[in-house]
């Protein structure tokens, strides 16, 4: 299961990092090489399916702000 948690954009807007969270975790790293894989397939969908005037570069990242966040969660119910 991977989910898409959230996206930051550079400020000239050329960069856009998609940040995503994997379950279970052991596939991460499989989830991730495979999202950097298909950058290219990504943007060419983009440039299909949206009004974007400039394409900007396209990088996958897990979100560990998302994984600290879980942790501290489970931390605060014991």
């Amino acid at each position: 299961l991977v989910t898409v948690t959230r996206a930051e954009v550079s400020n000239d807007l050329k960069t856009v990092t998609i940040y995503f969270s994997v379950l279970p975790e052991k596939y991460e790293e499989d989830a991730l090489n495979f999202a950097k894989r298909k950058r290219t397939d990504f943007r060419e969908y983009l440039k299909e399916h949206s009004a974007l005037r400039y394409l900007p570069t396209i990088d996958f990242a897990l979100d560990m702000g998302e994984k600290n966040r879980q942790k501290i969660e489970e931390l605060t119910r014991k």
